[in-house]
């Protein structure tokens, strides 16, 4: 008697406290963009696969991805795995695609977000996936702040982008929303990702220049970029205001807004 009174006091108890009665759902994420909304996210015990990738220099989670599963998105990663949601943004092929749909696992797609719009309803929808909506609100909460913090303070000076390739990126990019976050003019005219015209980038230098990924530059990797133009290198040397880490621009993430302080304390 004593013991079946225990039990229904147990079974009252959680249906009072219905967190306590379920598990968070099992969460794997296939590439390493979808790492970075896993991490900050999920309950730690939850996470039962990332990515190779998720403990890469280039991971702004990289320090919440030490000791967990690492997997590559493949269909026999995804049996050891078990997971009953799976977050991907460029993740995984066709036939890990259906096999997700085969066995009902719920997949959250997210959008390659060109704005900080675009941002927010990624983490809202991975934050609904796995029922993690106050989570989801504070990281927005603490993006919008750091975005507040860094509004106007490029004072509508234009700005260039550059990666170690000779690449820039112009409307229609989250780098784009991020140096008008700083409150900056993107010097870039072109849309989205393009090659810098070094004619015109000595001719007429924009009054800062903005370095992208240049962390991850290997020696010799741009050899054949404009980046070893004597005049471009000059440019670089005198107009730089900030270099940007792969770890805050590789990604369309909330740490943009990141970005967008640094480049507001380089401004002040």
């Amino acid at each position: 008697m004593r013991a079946a009174k225990a039990l229904c006091a147990l079974v009252a108890a959680l249906a009072l406290a219905p967190g306590l009665a379920c598990a968070a759902p099992r969460v794997m994420s296939l590439d390493s963009c979808a790492d970075q909304y896993v991490l900050a996210l999920a309950p730690r015990e939850s996470i039962v696969g990332l990515s190779y990738r998720a403990v890469s220099r280039d991971s702004y989670m990289r320090n919440a991805a030490a000791g967990l599963p690492l997997r590559r998105a493949t269909f026999e990663s995804l049996v050891a795995a078990r997971p009953d949601v799976v977050v991907r943004l460029w993740g995984g092929d066709a036939r890990l695609s259906k096999a997700l749909e085969k066995k009902g696992v719920a997949t959250v797609t997210l959008d390659d977000a060109a704005d900080f719009d675009g941002v927010r309803a990624n983490v809202r929808k991975v934050a609904a996936a796995l029922d993690r909506r106050a989570e989801g609100e504070g990281i927005i909460a603490r993006m919008d702040a750091e975005l507040a913090r860094a509004a106007g303070a490029g004072k509508g000076r234009p700005a260039l982008y550059l990666t170690p390739g000779g690449f820039t990126a112009g409307s229609g990019t989250l780098v784009d929303a991020t140096l008008k976050a700083a409150g900056y003019a993107n010097a870039s005219k072109a849309p989205y990702f393009s090659p810098v015209s070094l004619e015109g980038l000595v001719m007429t230098p924009p009054a800062a220049v903005v370095l992208g990924l240049f962390d991850m530059a290997r020696a010799g990797a741009d050899r054949w970029g404009p980046g070893r133009h004597a005049a471009l290198q000059h440019v670089v040397a005198t107009r730089t205001t900030a270099s940007l880490p792969a770890s805050v621009v590789g990604c369309p993430g909330w740490f943009a807004a990141d970005g967008a302080r640094m480049l507001a304390e380089a401004a002040r």
